[in-house]
């Protein structure tokens, strides 16, 4: 189980990095504009349900390190730091979301592909992996019970909160399409608060001892 702090924070910065514009939700976006409510949250359940694949694999790598040495899983807490750092930098230096082509080659996939090709298109995603070995374990309560487990919890939270906004985001797409369109200024915006947020977790974890 996870503690209430350790929840809240966590589904804060996954609420913002799944918010934040990138390929997934600006597929679903782009999917919903054109095609349709259905399709839009069909394909983003996809997307989110292709977060567990993820998930496995990270408690899985975790499960090693500890077994090997608790030396070397602090050494992936530290490069993950790191890392999420590199993230949040990047993000601070965005100019805004960069189109993501096709949507329009998607007109008449039956739903049950659509899904698939969502969750695929996550799974295969080497990024989306490497993310979250290095984003799960900076949540992880070294004092409360199984890292593992904990980090299987998270990824599992993680998913059903991608599930939620990217099936809203398939359903409203004309609307927020049409939001987004007038107020170009918002899609950087979200990047650089996603980017204070990344750096934040990052340097706390490779200043921490």
């Amino acid at each position: 189980m996870l503690t209430p702090d350790q929840f809240t924070a966590f589904l804060f910065a996954a609420v913002l990095v799944t918010a934040t514009p990138g390929p997934d939700n600006l597929m679903v976006l782009g999917l919903g504009m054109s095609k349709g409510r259905r399709q839009g949250m069909v394909f983003g359940l996809g997307c989110a349900v292709g977060c567990l694949s993820h998930t496995a694999l990270a408690v899985l790598g975790v499960s090693a390190l500890i077994a090997a040495s608790p030396v070397a899983f602090t050494a992936l807490k530290t490069g993950g730091g790191l890392y999420l750092m590199w993230l949040g930098w990047q993000a601070l230096r965005s100019r805004g979301p960069t189109p993501v082509p096709g949507a329009s080659a998607m007109d008449d996939t039956p739903l049950g592909r659509l899904f698939l090709k969502g969750m695929l298109a996550n799974a295969i995603n080497p990024k989306v992996g490497l993310f979250f070995l290095s984003f799960l374990p900076q949540f992880v309560a070294k004092d409360h019970g199984s890292a593992a487990g904990q980090i299987g919890a998270l990824g599992l939270v993680f998913t059903l909160q991608a599930a939620v906004l990217f099936g809203a985001l398939g359903y409203f797409a004309g609307r927020v399409g049409q939001w987004l369109a007038r107020r170009p200024q918002v899609g950087p915006w979200l990047d650089r608060v996603a980017g204070g947020v990344f750096m934040a977790l990052g340097l706390r974890l490779v200043v921490a001892r």
